[in-house]
């Protein structure tokens, strides 16, 4: 049986065989009946001199199966009729200057559990899916338009069992999901669930990018997770990080003892700030390890799509425009993107890129590199430096708000309040606030308000929900018993209560990639802190008034512009008891007069409690 034909291997070298995982890996063979026929195994290593399989079906003697070299280019295989599915095995890679290598399967479809590094033969097949209806529906719905919020989870973290392990996929199911209904989350995005050595890499330095992490289960479990998602309409994002990977002996550094899937130049290789090393993006057979790794994800997992990890590493060498853009890595991304969207045209394909880089979520016809959103580092930069500021010098700093409304448009945008901000000895959200207890508080609930009625889409870190006192600790569970106490409960059900107003406004969600969907009331009362601002919908009458009051100072009589004559009833706001306020708020119909006020012809006064976020809607 010929392993892979010559159109194949062309693909492959090109960069253009994008089920690369169909050929390369180990593949369990059955007869017509279902018994079990063995194995085939086949790995690229063009720099090898010998390459063997040992595992549990040979004692691991690696002289016992050799693999056979089928053709010039450097692909191996064998097929090896003791070999059955759950088997450990490695590669024994023997290189011409004597060394010998005991390397995991780059196309593993499953490992052991650390801290072994063997992987193991696992068959994909069989998993009767149940998301049938939600499928159907993710190619119909307008992404742009729809209201979504993602909620970033690190499963190993998000919540422990008593003696502190880990909850598998399937656990999850009856934990997770119901809490991402709740709290009114569209989205889930897991941090990178691919094989990897070290629990505090946070799966950013990946072994094993074809084999869901066995802490956790086995992959049959994690698509039942992804199942279990759909059918209670969350969609499902993966951390994805095709840029660098970890320099552990057993991975896919100098696999064949050679560079090979990484640069062969030192300086563009090594990432010593990371400690990785950079991918060759753009090699031909990389690329096709990587587009194919993608394209399973997808169609193995039903995954909804994607955030690519430090995306300046990639345009740019070691992520510094200084050392020119990355032409090969760049032709890789348009790649990418062109095949995800050719196959799955609702696909999710995020960027979480801190350049300038022009056009990154325009499609690759029109000069884009054809990702569909972008993380808005600068506004989550902006704002998280505004808010930090004291009060009182707030208003030097007005600017920091407004200024990324100058570009909020240009790109599709996230907003991302991701773990980067609450690790490292940042702070959480709610202890980056200044002033006392309550004010920390309160500022945390006009910082969330601002994150869900500014244009973009939003992603929040998880314990960001419920105002977590301290950063994110990679070890332990989040600080679940915080929900005990009233002003974290308020806390949390502000943030939920948000993201039902935002799936029940249209205004807040329906053109957030349009500057028709937003215009301000007044962007300069620098003096006051104050800003005001208006979410329009596709329908000229449907709009929401915010106001942001991000001083301590209560103001009884504040005077607002209005774009329409009417009766006005507030919808939310963040200074409401309930969530730990100080129940300053409009309890009745507001009505406007004809009084023209920043540079609307009627106005209206209201009261806006301190450091609060308050929502008005015209109820004609």
């Amino acid at each position: 049986m010929k392993v892979i034909s010559k159109e194949e291997l062309y693909f492959f070298n090109q960069g253009k065989l994008f089920d690369a995982y169909r050929i390369f890996g180990a593949h369990v063979k059955y007869d017509k009946e279902g018994v079990l026929l063995g194995t085939r195994f086949t790995v690229w290593a063009p720099h090898a001199k010998e390459v063997s399989v040992l595992g549990e079906f040979n004692d691991y003697q690696a002289w016992v199966h050799n693999l056979e070299k089928v053709d010039k280019s450097g692909v191996w295989s064998i097929f090896i009729e003791s070999a059955f599915e759950w088997a450990k095995y490695k590669y024994e890679i023997k290189t011409f200057d004597a060394r010998t290598l005991y390397k995991s399967d780059p196309f593993a479809f499953f490992s052991s559990e650390r801290p072994d590094t063997l992987s193991k033969v696992y068959n994909l097949e069989g998993y009767e899916w149940n998301d049938s209806l939600y499928m159907k529906n993710r190619y119909t719905i307008n992404l742009y338009e729809s209201q979504m919020s993602m909620y970033e989870v690190h499963l190993g973290t998000w919540m422990t069992k008593p003696d502190g392990t880990f909850h598998k996929y399937n656990e999850m199911v009856d934990l997770l999901i119901p809490y991402l209904l709740e709290n009114g989350f569209t989205h889930v995005e897991l941090m990178p669930v691919v094989e990897h050595p070290l629990d505090q890499s946070w799966g950013y330095q990946g072994t094993g990018y074809y084999s869901a992490t066995s802490r956790y289960g086995v992959p049959k479990d994690l698509m039942y997770f992804v199942d279990q998602c759909h059918k209670n309409n969350i969609g499902v994002v993966l951390d994805w990080v095709p840029g660098h990977i970890c320099r552990d002996d057993h991975g896919l550094y100098m696999f064949d003892g050679e560079p090979l899937y990484e640069y062969a130049e030192e300086w563009k290789r090594e990432n010593v700030v990371w400690g990785t090393a950079n991918l060759d993006l753009g090699k031909g057979e990389v690329q096709s390890f990587l587009i194919s790794n993608a394209l399973y994800w997808m169609k193995y997992f039903h995954v909804d799509g994607f955030r690519i990890d430090a995306v300046s590493n990639i345009i740019y060498f070691l992520g510094d425009s200084s050392n020119g853009q990355n032409d090969g890595a760049v032709e890789f991304l348009k790649s990418l993107s062109t095949q995800i969207f050719k196959e799955f045209n609702n696909a999710l394909l995020i960027a979480e890129d801190s350049t300038a880089y022009p056009k990154v979520t325009h499609p690759v016809d029109h000069g884009g590199l054809g990702f569909n959103y972008k993380w808005n580092m600068g506004w989550m930069n902006d704002t998280l430096e505004y808010f930090e500021k004291d009060c009182v010098y707030r208003k030097y700093h007005h600017d920091n708000i407004t200024f990324g409304l100058t570009y909020a448009f240009s790109e599709n945008y996230v907003l991302p309040l991701s773990h980067d901000e609450v690790v490292h000895g940042k702070h959480s959200l709610v202890d980056k606030m200044p002033g006392d207890y309550w004010q920390k508080f309160a500022n945390y609930r006009a910082l969330m308000g601002l994150f869900f009625t500014h244009p973009g889409k939003t992603l929040l870190f998880m314990g960001g929900e419920f105002a977590q006192m301290h950063e994110w600790k990679d070890s332990t569970e989040l600080d679940w018993n915080l929900l005990n106490y009233p002003i974290h409960k308020g806390a949390n059900r502000f943030v939920s209560d948000m993201n039902k107003v935002v799936k029940a406004h249209k205004a807040l969600h329906e053109l957030d990639h349009s500057s028709d969907g937003f215009s301000w009331i007044d962007s300069n009362n620098s003096n006051h802190s104050i800003f005001s601002f208006v979410r329009h919908s596709k329908d000229t009458n449907d709009f929401i008034i915010v106001i942001l009051n991000l001083t301590p100072l209560v103001h009884h009589d504040f005077r607002i512009g209005a774009p329409k004559a009417g009766k006005y009833y507030e919808v939310i706001n963040s200074d409401y008891a309930v969530y730990g306020g100080s129940d300053m708020f409009n309890g009745e119909d507001i009505f406007t007069e004809e009084i023209e006020y920043n540079g609307l012809p009627q106005s209206m006064k209201i009261v806006l409690g301190p450091l609060s976020i308050t929502l008005l809607k015209c109820g004609e």
